[in-house]
């Protein structure tokens, strides 16, 4: 027993990380277009505007202490030429997606996940009529997408929201945004009618507790708007759901989840009652998409710190009706947390938030992240024994700062990456009779990195002649890992060698 004959294999993306084209097409401004780029150790920025006219940026994004902005500011673009924002040209997929997905055809792919730009099919996320440029942009997409064979895999909502919607309604603090993501949602639904089968709702929904603006455009993140917003996000999802089930029964509409088992430091029991309770504030937001309420140990935890949820009549019956199809998941790799400060004294953190250390029993690359051969059995066991639902894994990869030689890259350390995720997911279908439904590695094409927003921090298997800052001439060339995963799929993960 082995993957399915209908397995799907194939890459992953993001819109703001690898579509460009931001000015083209009557698209409007997300959140993205106004995150700065970074580096290792070297946070992104978010640009803003006071009332009085100054300018200024703070790092609202990733595992940083930085939550609000000040009041009155007003999230833009600076014009600066000390300042870059990485989405405006990002991999140009805009221009090129063609051959992007040619390429990738020729590597074997049955599937790709691409997401949309909100707002480039309604500019400022509530107009009254959707952008029909960025309608037809997305339907050349898929019609190409159709020709080759290949099954598009939508994501709705990867970090980046209208923003216009952040600036006046704070994100999804405010219920508004309800009404118009099911909106927004439905108009794809209607305009890509036979073309896009699968959608997911909100991309690592649970990185609001790291992200609140990256994830829901909160420019004031504190416990209850971060609280308000997972709730609305939630219902949206729901409501999605329950359209598409009514009008569109032939979709399925998935959820999507940062995984990542976290092992306890030692066999301490306060260990393992960290261990314990950090895997469930992650599995908190797949219990609710999945099973369709809030568990118990959130609802406490919201009444130790005095959290109101905005619950109005019928929310929760909404939630209950609009469980997702399937659970979809993203997987880098696996944490480790103690409760021990002369453990945490002695070893470097891996970048996993408060309480973490490394892993001594793995390697890791040059931005601390842990290669663990294990990661996908163990999650896979985990979901399926909690939720008993089809699964997939739609995001999986590796960054590193590869050298291009000769028109390619000798990436075999990608390969050792994806050689150990695919053989741990083969034990979990074969040793455990977990039912998976496909391995999309992500970034299949190189593009400009969430964390750090820089290019050097490669996922690619087609490298893109680009530099941090744009420049290049956007060519695309094969590294060693595209000819090793091509022969992977054509023997649908039976030689891994």
């Amino acid at each position: 027993m082995g993957f399915s004959k209908d397995f799907f294999w194939g890459g992953a993306t993001a819109s703001n990380q690898y579509e460009g084209g931001v000015f083209e097409g009557g698209a409007g401004l997300s959140t993205a277009d106004c995150m700065t780029n970074g580096a290792h150790k070297v946070p992104r920025q978010v640009t803003f505007r006071m009332p009085d006219g100054s300018v200024d940026k703070l790092p609202l994004c990733f595992h940083s202490p930085v939550r609000d902005l000040p009041e009155g500011a007003q999230v833009c673009l600076v014009d600066d030429p000390d300042i870059y924002y990485p989405s405006h040209i990002a991999s140009d997929f805009y221009h090129h997606y063609e051959e992007d997905i040619r390429l990738c055809a020729e590597e074997g792919f049955n599937c790709l996940r691409f997401s949309l730009k909100w707002s480039r099919i309604f500019p400022n996320g509530d107009d009254p009529e959707p952008n029909q440029e960025g309608i037809a942009y997305y339907r050349n997409v898929f019609e190409c997408c159709k020709k080759y064979g290949i099954e598009p895999l939508v994501t709705l909502d990867h970090y980046e929201n209208p923003l216009s919607l952040a600036n006046r309604f704070n994100g999804f603090d405010s219920r508004y945004l309800v009404d118009q993501f099911v909106k927004y949602a439905t108009t794809c639904f209607e305009a890509f009618d036979g073309l896009v089968k699968y959608y997911l709702t909100f991309n690592e929904i649970n990185c609001i507790e790291f992200a609140p603006f990256v994830t829901a455009g909160l420019i004031h993140g504190n416990p209850q708007t971060v609280a308000n917003a997972t709730f609305h996000q939630f219902l949206a999802s729901a409501k999605t759901v329950i359209a598409a089930h009514e009008y569109w029964p032939d979709l399925c509409i998935g959820m999507m989840l940062a995984a990542g088992p976290v092992y306890a430091y030692t066999c301490d029991p306060n260990d393992q009652l960290a261990a314990l309770k950090a895997n469930d504030s992650k599995y908190f937001y797949s219990d609710v998409q999945m099973l369709g309420f809030y568990p118990a140990y959130k609802l406490a935890e919201y009444e130790r710190e005095g959290i109101k949820l905005p619950i109005l009549p019928g929310d929760l019956e909404t939630l209950e009706e609009g469980v997702c199809d399937f659970l979809s998941f993203s997987l880098y790799g696996s944490s480790v947390i103690t409760t021990h400060d002369d453990d945490l004294e002695a070893g470097e953190g891996n970048g996993g938030g408060a309480g973490m250390v490394a892993n001594p029993y793995l390697k890791t690359n040059a931005w601390g992240w842990a290669t663990d051969p294990q990661t996908q059995r163990i999650t896979l066991n985990e979901l399926y024994n909690r939720y008993h639902c089809d699964l997939w894994c739609v995001e999986s990869g590796i960054g590193w700062n590869d050298e291009f030689v000769d028109g390619t890259v000798h990436d075999d350390y990608r390969i050792d990456y994806m050689r150990a995720n695919i053989q741990s997911m083969k034990d979990a279908v074969e040793l455990d009779g977990i039912p998976l439904m496909g391995y999309l590695y992500w970034g299949c094409v190189d593009m400009v990195s969430n964390g750090e927003g820089e290019m050097a921090k490669r996922y690619g298997q087609i490298y893109v002649d680009a530099d941090n800052y744009g420049q290049g001439t956007m060519k695309r060339y094969l590294k060693d890992s595209y000819h090793w995963y091509k022969k992977v799929i054509e023997s649908n993960g039976e030689d891994l060698d």
